[in-house]
């Protein structure tokens, strides 16, 4: 049986606090002009250009940061959208989280090829990702329970079942060894899984009551997760099986949601149970949070972020109508 070591630092300290007080990101945020839209999941395919799902209204939109000026592209009705992502080439990915489907979009032709799951339970995609070639597109299943895999030439779609019913996947990254992580919101666990064979590996946390929602991988192979139901920030290191875990300055009902990592392998996070939602950075090496920064707009709930490593930038979508970048390397920063 695996062996589990748990650790929970604990940082809520008054001088902690102070310090993270002293230490705030440059956050702006661009109001959508299609109101009560839900706007989410952007991905920057430059600093300049960067896409999202309206999830309520059911669009797809592009925010050039340069002009302020939004582009639309509507779905057809009950697709809420949920997710998307670009591919190197400029092709668009969205989760018809509605509709079950996988959509492809291209913005230069304006067609939309929509890929329908092959099997009637897998209702519900909900977070893509590419692999390291793009040849394959990695995707999350909630409602459904299921993990899949879209590949991106032949259309076909691979799908295999969590152990756990109920589990809930959710959040999905790829680790530099190529296996794919897969957080079970709806369970204390989270999984592996092999490209080669679709075998997947649970690892239980170790308190019950956990609910991990989002997850990031860093360059050491480690997997970071949130914990939504207890506030905490956790780490599971596949080769010593050790899990970590850092209660939030914000407390138990911080509800830490979206999270991100950059290329120094800090890790940040939203905490959404906070009115201001505040954006939150942690630093591996040092174990500790370096950053609260509140959100300008207020927030209302940040699901899902997306780092574009060139312009050192976080981006992410708001209920208050708003898409948002934090500037995590300053230096880096080449859009206006």
């Amino acid at each position: 049986m695996r062996i589990l070591v748990f650790f929970i630092a604990i940082t809520l300290s008054l001088l902690a606090i102070a310090t993270q007080a002293q230490q705030t990101l440059d956050i702006r945020e661009w109001h959508v002009p299609y109101e009560q839209s839900r706007p989410r999941d952007p991905f920057a395919e430059s600093a300049t250009s960067v896409w999202f799902v309206g999830q309520r209204s059911g669009f797809l939109a592009n925010l050039n940061t340069v002009s302020g000026k939004f582009e639309k592209t509507d779905l057809k009705p009950g697709s809420g959208p949920h997710n998307l992502i670009v591919g190197s080439d400029g092709i668009v990915w969205y989760a018809g989280n509605r509709n079950r489907l996988i959509g492809r979009y291209d913005p230069r032709t304006k067609i939309i090829d929509e890929i329908t799951m092959p099997d009637a339970e897998a209702r519900d995609p909900h977070t893509l990702i590419f692999d390291s070639g793009e040849q394959n597109i990695w995707f999350t299943v909630q409602g459904g329970n299921m993990i899949g895999r879209l590949h991106v030439a032949s259309r076909k779609i691979d799908l295999v079942r969590s152990k756990t019913p109920r589990s809930r996947p959710y959040g999905i990254k790829i680790a530099p060894d190529g296996f794919v992580w897969v957080v079970l919101f709806g369970s204390n666990k989270i999984v592996r899984v092999d490209p080669a064979t679709l075998v997947l590996e649970e690892i239980e946390l170790p308190r019950p009551e956990a609910r991990p929602r989002r997850l990031e991988i860093t360059r050491d192979g480690r997997v970071w997760y949130v914990d939504y139901a207890k506030g905490r920030l956790g780490v599971y290191d596949p080769k010593s099986t050790a899990i970590t875990e850092w209660q939030l300055p914000q407390g138990e009902d911080s509800r830490p949601y979206a999270m991100a990592a950059d290329k120094s392998g800090r890790l940040w996070m939203v905490a959404s149970g906070v009115k201001p939602n505040v954006f939150i950075g942690f630093d591996p090496l040092e174990e500790a949070f370096i950053a609260a920064t509140p959100i300008p707009s207020g927030g209302g709930t940040v699901r899902h972020m997306h780092y574009h490593e060139a312009s050192g930038a976080v981006w992410f979508g708001t209920d208050k109508n708003t898409i948002g970048r934090a500037i995590v390397e300053p230096g880096k920063r080449d859009s206006p």
